[in-house]
């Protein structure tokens, strides 16, 4: 019993410790990541977005995307949940920033079915996208969860990451503060 958890256990820290592309940095140029548009109308009309079934990060009506990869199994996701809402919220309730920064959820390795549980378990009110395949966390270079990434997304389309880290979500107050710094809002 316990050589099968080491194998398993040992499988796991291979796969992580071997991955050949790192998560994305700051000023790095996010991957091209294509994701399907929301089914939901006000998700769809939260993000500005019509028309075709996927969109790219460049194609959000804003200024700045907010991206957490997290995974409704993810202890630390679970946990960061309100206070990751409480900085949507935070957006929200300013008149000037939430047309300026949009907030969108990658289920890394979750389904459809995983990802609606996890929003409805944890009241997530900003679109959460199922990568139930992997193909986007791949493209991010497989990061640990939760990790969040903050890009910047320029007048002419073209867009760079701003701010990238693994976890240690600080809180909105302090968060939101970083995300204005970060992409000039400020």
């Amino acid at each position: 019993m316990s050589l099968t958890i080491f194998s398993f256990l040992w499988i796991g820290l291979a796969t992580s410790a071997f991955s050949t592309d790192p998560p994305p940095l700051k000023d790095e140029v996010l991957q091209k990541i294509i994701l399907p548009i929301p089914k939901n109308p006000e998700e769809k009309a939260y993000l500005g977005l019509s028309g075709a079934t996927t969109f790219k990060i460049q194609q959000i009506k804003a200024k700045v995307v907010f991206i957490e990869i997290f995974s409704m199994y993810c202890p630390y996701c679970q946990g960061d949940a309100p206070k990751i809402n409480e900085l949507y919220q935070r957006i929200e309730n300013d008149p000037d920033l939430k047309t300026k920064i949009k907030m969108i959820g990658i289920g890394a390795g979750n389904s459809l079915f995983e990802v609606e549980v996890y929003k409805k378990k944890y009241q997530v009110p900003f679109p959460l996208i199922p990568d139930k395949d992997f193909v986007i966390h791949k493209v991010c270079g497989e990061p640990r969860t939760p990790y969040f990434i903050v890009v910047k997304i320029n007048d002419d389309k073209s867009y760079q990451i701003v701010h990238s880290q693994l976890g240690g979500f600080p809180g909105a107050e302090p968060f939101l503060e970083q995300i204005l710094s970060v992409s000039g809002l400020k």
